[in-house]
Formats: structure tokens, C-alpha cells, sequence
């Protein structure tokens, strides 16, 4: 079977091992014995709180998050948080940084906009969103409400390998495609995955 596999390497989806996938197929019309699937089970079963409860210390571990940030699990990924960081963290600022260093980061500014003014700390469009410009020709506004950025724009290949330094302004990652690819400083963020002072 093994010989059969196809590497997927694309963003996104990717290839799991064989052992987690003969898990989940296990599983899948019984979880662990109990005559259902995850999927259909209530999320106020004992089963399912034990699922997202392992789920969380586990994630914990892994990126070795902080006792004093909540971790949500949430729908709709970073296109849903494009709208829920502006609605929640812009106050009565009004404004945001972006480093629009991509499609994902522009789609990020044009959800803000309708809710305040997005400004361009960092534009790459010109580029064809093929460079990350120079920290020190980003134009920062201390008095901005946070600065967001895309960790990784997948669509032309553009990923920052260093957390932005934006000084004491709040600073939102969106980091849904490199999530648990590397270890996050936290003391540098906001929020990961784009919320409230909190993990998604």
C-alpha cells in the first residue's frame, strides 16, 4: 500500500503517515468503542469534552503556550478572523497596520476597511507580492491598534522567518498555514491566528 501513496506537498492538505490514517479509518464508524463517530457524537458527551480536552494540553505542549492564553477552536479559519480582529481589537483607535505582503493579507485590509481604516505599514503589491520590503521602511503608527501580518502568503511563496518588531502597538499573526511548523514567540504577540489575546 505504501508504494501506492502520493506525497501531497501542496499548501494546505499534506500527507499523513500511514499508522494515523489506519487510526482514524479505525475509528471512524466507532470511536474508541462507542458506537459513533466524532462527528456524531454531542460536544457535551464525556467522550468529546476528554477529545478537545487531550486536544488542548497537547497543543500546549507542542508550542508550549502559556498559562495566561486561552485556546479557541474555532470555524472558518483566517478568512472568518479577517473580520473578527478588526471588530474586536480596533476600539476606539479606528485604525490598523497591516504589512500587506500578500493575497491572504490583502483580503485581510479589505475586510478591516469595513470597519475602520487599514493602513499600509508594509505594501509589496508592486512586487507582485514576491518580497517582504525592509523592516526599517515600514511605516509604523504607534498609535495604531495592532499590526497585523500573514506569517506565511502561500499564494506567491512569501513567509516572514523572524516576529516583526512593531514595538509597544499589538501584533496579530495570522499563522494558519504554518501552525505548528515552528515554535511562536508569544511575548511577542497579541494573538496567534488572529483573536482576542488568545490562541485559535
Amino acid at each position: 500500500m505504501a508504494d501506492e501513496r502520493v506525497f501531497n506537498f501542496s499548501a494546505g492538505p499534506t500527507v499523513l503517515p500511514i499508522e494515523v490514517l489506519q487510526e482514524a479509518q479505525k475509528d471512524f464508524l466507532s470511536y474508541k468503542g462507542t458506537g459513533m463517530n466524532v462527528m456524531e457524537m454531542s460536544h457535551r458527551s464525556k467522550t468529546f469534552v476528554d477529545i478537545t480536552a487531550q486536544s488542548e494540553k497537547d497543543l500546549r505542549d507542542l508550542l508550549k503556550i502559556p498559562d495566561d492564553y486561552k485556546v479557541f477552536y474555532m470555524q472558518g479559519g483566517a478568512t472568518l478572523q479577517f473580520a473578527s480582529v478588526p471588530l474586536n481589537l480596533l476600539g476606539s483607535k479606528g485604525k490598523a497596520d497591516y504589512l500587506m505582503t500578500g493575497q491572504w493579507g490583502e483580503k485581510a485590509v479589505k475586510e478591516c476597511k469595513k470597519f475602520g481604516a487599514a493602513q499600509l505599514a508594509c505594501d509589496t503589491k508592486a512586487t507582485k507580492y514576491t518580497t517582504i520590503t525592509d523592516p526599517k521602511e515600514w511605516k509604523l503608527d504607534p498609535e495604531a491598534a495592532y499590526v497585523h501580518y500573514c506569517a506565511n502568503e502561500t499564494v506567491n511563496g512569501v513567509e516572514f522567518h523572524y516576529t516583526p518588531e512593531v514595538g509597544d502597538v499589538p501584533l496579530v499573526a495570522d499563522m494558519s498555514s504554518n501552525f505548528l511548523s515552528r515554535p511562536i514567540d508569544f511575548a511577542k504577540h497579541t494573538s496567534e491566528l488572529q483573536s482576542l489575546r488568545h490562541l485559535v
